[in-house]
């Protein structure tokens, strides 16, 4: 971890190439594209934001395009959201993208005695990051790609902490998404709203 493409095997692939030529055309960045357990996840984002209607559009035009070439065996449920809050970190470019933010790392073993650590992204390059962890010293810990298991960006409320004063209590954690319910191979699009908004549409084989 984390990889330069999309990682996910030959569903991803598919996916990834009807959907590009979507967010293109809306001006629309692909931020990340996941197929796990039956659900297709597709990420996406734009500087400034999107709103629910934007997240329900590329939810239906992708749909659309994935009933007609049918890339995907079995049923499985199109899950197209924001990052929202707290994104996932998974590939070179999205830590590029997060730094100067808050984030939260999980190693696969620990480095320096520890196995987690939280601070504030402050480089990231072909190879790994760097964090400023928020301890007296503002120490800066070099973490390599292939050390880590999980990331992601952590919302803190209220104001900075001063260098050397310990981090409040954990961000919040974003809304997860809704879960979809059953519904007919051709389902009318469903969306709720959160910090993370998020369309679903349920597909496939009867």
């Amino acid at each position: 971890m984390p990889e330069s493409e999309f990682a996910g095997g030959p569903v991803v692939d598919r996916v990834v190439a009807l959907v590009l030529p979507i967010l293109r055309d809306l001006a629309i960045d692909l931020y990340d594209c996941e197929f796990t357990g039956g659900i297709v996840r597709v990420t996406v984002s734009k500087p400034g934001g999107l709103d629910l209607d934007a997240i329900a559009l590329v939810t239906r035009l992708l749909g659309r395009e994935l009933e007609h070439d049918d890339p995907i065996p079995g049923r499985y449920t199109l899950e197209v959201s924001s990052p929202g809050l707290e994104r996932q970190l998974r590939r070179p470019d999205h830590f590029t993208g997060a730094i100067g933010s808050t984030v939260a790392v999980r190693l696969h073993a620990p480095v320096d005695g520890a196995r987690r650590y939280q601070g504030t992204l402050v480089a990231s390059d072909a190879d790994g990051i760097v964090v400023r962890l928020d301890d007296a010293a503002l120490t800066e810990q070099r973490l390599a790609y292939d050390q880590i298991d999980r990331a992601r960006t952590v919302f803190v409320w209220g104001p900075t902490p001063k260098p050397g004063k310990p981090v409040p209590a954990k961000g919040a954690k974003a809304a997860k998404p809704t879960t979809p319910g059953r519904s007919s191979k051709r389902p009318a699009a469903s969306a709720a709203s959160s910090e993370s908004d998020t369309s679903t549409q349920e597909a496939g084989a009867s």
